[in-house]
């Protein structure tokens, strides 16, 4: 099956949710100008109360590299994700095991770019001039699918339960982000949605698998 994050978890009701409804990974979103911006603090109370087969990662924002070791060891997470402006180099001080990059994708140049960021897999989001993430924008599918030639691709960017399949179709990515799109009001996800959007991609019928048979978001060590 298509592998699944459910981002901008803020409470231990829709981690839980998540959880349950067969979601690989959860995000929590430590940017604070996102409706979706959780504490460490918090981030680390709900990660500690849940089953350790779910995937927990942490979304930063061109964040100090040491600011964001502190919060993944203090929150005990398994998985890196950059969405701001980090370069090829920054991502270089992490481990390429432990680390997504939130890639815009707008034009034919851009897929070249991509080659340079030593990381566990791109995600291809919508271009938003402000926002990082969270817009309900989709991005190009187009490009996200040549993206995913030639990289392990996460898809996001407007997603939800009605238009996921045609997505996941025209894309064929390794794994999908939902954050918007499964949410009742904005930091608060919608159960229903949730469940509704996970049976969707557990209906899909021939999804892609990576080349070398790993998970996008396993449960491993960060760095």
């Amino acid at each position: 099956m298509t592998e699944v994050k459910i981002c901008g978890i803020t409470n231990l009701e829709d981690a839980e949710t998540a959880m349950l409804a067969g979601a690989d990974a959860i995000g929590f979103i430590f940017y604070p100008q996102s409706p979706r911006y959780v504490t460490p603090d918090r981030a680390r109370e709900i990660s500690g109360k849940l089953a350790e087969r779910i995937c927990r990662v942490g979304v930063f924002v061109d964040h100090d590299p040491r600011e964001v070791r502190r919060i993944v060891q203090f929150c005990d997470l398994d998985s890196i994700q950059l969405h701001g402006n980090e370069s090829p180099d920054y991502c270089r001080v992490f481990s390429p095991s432990a680390l997504i990059k939130a890639m815009s994708i707008q034009k034919e140049e851009d897929l070249a770019l991509l080659k340079d960021y030593p990381v566990r897999a791109i995600l291809a989001e919508a271009h938003d001039p402000v926002r990082r993430g969270g817009t309900g924008k989709t991005c190009d599918w187009n490009l996200a699918r040549r993206a995913g030639e030639r990289h392990r691709l996460i898809l996001s960017g407007g997603l939800n339960p009605q238009n996921i399949l045609p997505a996941m179709e025209a894309v064929r990515p390794l794994a999908v982000d939902v954050g918007s799109g499964v949410e009742a009001r904005p930091g608060k996800k919608d159960p229903e949605k949730i469940k509704e959007l996970m049976a969707a991609v557990k209906s899909f019928g021939n999804p892609r698998k990576s080349s070398s048979g790993e998970k996008i978001f396993p449960k491993i060590e960060p760095p």
